[in-house]
């Protein structure tokens, strides 16, 4: 995986994934979209994963494109090629991190623009700094968000919010962002925070965990019947599993729990 552009360092389960280019307010150049993309596929490979803290160096998450190295496209690539199932390339670098199986945190902070934050929008969890600005800004460049913004926005914006911000591309603090749902809580240490929370989660039956995400993926663009019967499959595979029992065990002798990846 490029070093140049995202680092991984995990320990006790937890993956610690930021955004190197802080330089350059992490915009995303062609190196960016590969090192993301190679992220990805190597936290969906690795084993005893639990939990993704994804942030970004520098004095902001992710300004967005690159507009100058992104100028002529990126060679290779057809916006209509799905190479990665439902998603194309530039859409599997915010869609991946919905479609990995462990929660991603996302701790925000600076300049959360266009790319940035459909980015920031995979991630099951946005925590995000007092200085945080966001911004839907495709629009400023007579674009539309296609990194599968609109797929991602639907279960937290409503539609309203949605098209104004998308129309209009107008920057908005935090404040803001947490009141219409595009982040869930401010904090004044954003990783600090999220490592809390995904230390948190990683303490939790992991296959309960991935099974809730599964659910709450589903919920998303399932009718009534089909996530009510997902519910009752998760839960027949998780009722007396040896982590569900272990589960069970340690809140009554209340001691931590030894759970099995």
């Amino acid at each position: 995986m490029s070093d140049q552009r995202v680092s991984i360092d995990v320990d006790a389960g937890i993956a610690d994934v930021r955004l190197t280019r802080g330089d350059k307010l992490n915009a995303l150049d062609p190196a960016m979209f590969a090192a993301l993309i190679d992220a990805i596929d190597t936290l969906g490979a690795l084993d005893g994963l639990r939990c993704v803290v994804l942030s970004g160096e520098g004095r902001a998450f992710c300004a967005g494109l690159d507009m100058a190295s992104m100028a002529g496209g990126t060679p290779g690539h057809d916006l209509h090629d799905r190479s990665h199932g439902d998603a194309n390339l530039f859409q599997q670098v915010a869609w991946g991190w919905r479609k990995l199986p462990v929660p991603v945190i996302a701790a925000v902070h600076g300049a959360v623009f266009g790319g940035g934050l459909q980015i920031a929008a995979g991630a099951d969890i946005r925590i995000a700094a007092p200085d945080t600005r966001c911004s839907i800004m495709e629009m400023k460049w007579g674009i539309v968000p296609d990194m599968a913004g609109f797929a991602l926005w639907r279960t937290v914006l409503r539609d309203d919010v949605l098209r104004e911000l998308t129309y209009t591309a107008r920057q908005i603090d935090a404040g803001e962002a947490l009141r219409i749902g595009l982040v869930t809580r401010i904090a004044d240490d954003p990783h600090g925070a999220a490592l809390a929370l995904a230390r948190d989660i990683a303490d939790r039956n992991p296959q309960a965990i991935r099974a809730a995400k599964r659910l709450a993926n589903r919920a998303a663009e399932a009718d009534g019947a089909t996530i009510l019967a997902a519910e009752s499959e998760e839960q027949a595979m998780l009722l007396r599993s040896p982590n569900q029992v272990e589960a069970v065990m340690a809140n009554m002798q209340q001691r931590a729990a030894r759970f099995q990846d």
